[in-house]
């Protein structure tokens, strides 16, 4: 205990990340509140009050986590020099309602109701990215950790400034081609540990990524070694996300098994990237008979 209050004191409060801490404690308790709340609807446990409806609308909790937002989202705005203690706890509000948004994360992408399906498991994926990203902000991690930017603002050497822009440009360059290449964890990670992004983008594309369908659809023997290799190392990974998916958040209507759903999603998403277009004043292939006169008008 004693070896938390001085991790606390000294790595969160004395670097003014209190208010980062309120919002991850809000974050989690609401993620892990409303995900129990909906499977007691799911289960129809008659102790617990089930869908909010106005009518025939289902109310979704996406909508009290706007709200939520919305109002913390001002009060922070308006109140950020009144106090760390109030700013802590308009951040803690801020957090729940931003796990509730998140929850239905999936409903925002697909503009349909999925959140038993399959195709709800994107909200999950929305949440982790959150936990981690806040997560490695309070450890003390900042994107392009090797880059200080005061360092710009008191180096007055032009030949001092030059060096650190072109290094911040050369770190974004290679976390958009990290994300062209479909590694969006790397990428993610690689903004904190800058090697990550130096590895992700040596390394194979995945098959269904942008830089795939740019750089593979003319190499055939590339993009099959690109699906080979996506099949053999994404397989145990998808196992394991989809078990700590269904033990926090549930288990698909639609899925009835881990590995069932790992092979599933292995087949959706391991597929060869579609050919680009033809580049604007290519030719395209002449059609027989297209654009030759015939008889009549």
């Amino acid at each position: 205990m004693a070896d938390m209050r001085r991790w606390l004191d000294e790595t969160v409060v004395a670097h003014g990340r209190l208010p980062l801490l309120c919002f991850l404690l809000g974050f989690i308790v609401g993620f892990l509140l409303i995900r129990l709340s909906v499977r007691l609807i799911r289960k129809r446990v008659r102790w617990w009050p089930g869908n909010l409806r106005a009518g025939d609308v289902h109310i979704h909790h996406m909508v009290f986590g706007v709200v939520l937002v919305l109002l913390s989202g001002i009060g922070l705005v308006t109140v950020y020099n009144s106090g760390v203690g109030t700013v802590s706890a308009l951040a803690s509000v801020f957090g729940l309602g931003a796990a509730l948004v998140l929850d239905e994360f999936a409903l925002i992408y697909y503009l349909r109701d999925v959140y038993w399906e399959e195709q709800g498991r994107t909200s999950v994926d929305a949440v982790f990215v959150a936990l981690a990203v806040t997560g490695l902000l309070l450890l003390g991690f900042h994107p392009l950790w090797l880059l200080d930017v005061g360092n710009i603002r008191h180096d007055h050497s032009p030949t001092g400034r030059t060096f650190l822009s072109l290094f911040a440009v050369v770190n974004l360059m290679l976390a958009a081609i990290v994300i062209a290449k479909g590694k969006i964890w790397t990428g993610l990670f690689g903004m904190f540990f800058i090697p990550l992004l130096v590895v992700g983008a040596l390394r194979l594309s995945r098959p269904g990524a942008p830089w795939a369908r740019w750089r593979y659809a003319g190499r055939p023997r590339l993009m099959q070694r690109a699906i080979r290799r996506e099949r053999r190392y994404r397989r145990p990974v998808i196992r394991a996300k989809i078990f700590v998916q269904d033990l926090i958040a549930g288990k698909p209507d639609a899925v009835a098994h881990m590995r069932v759903a790992a092979e599933e999603e292995l087949a959706r998403r391991v597929v060869p990237a579609p050919a680009p277009p033809h580049p604007i004043g290519q030719s395209l292939p002449r059609i027989p008979g297209h654009g030759r006169r015939t008889g009549g008008d």
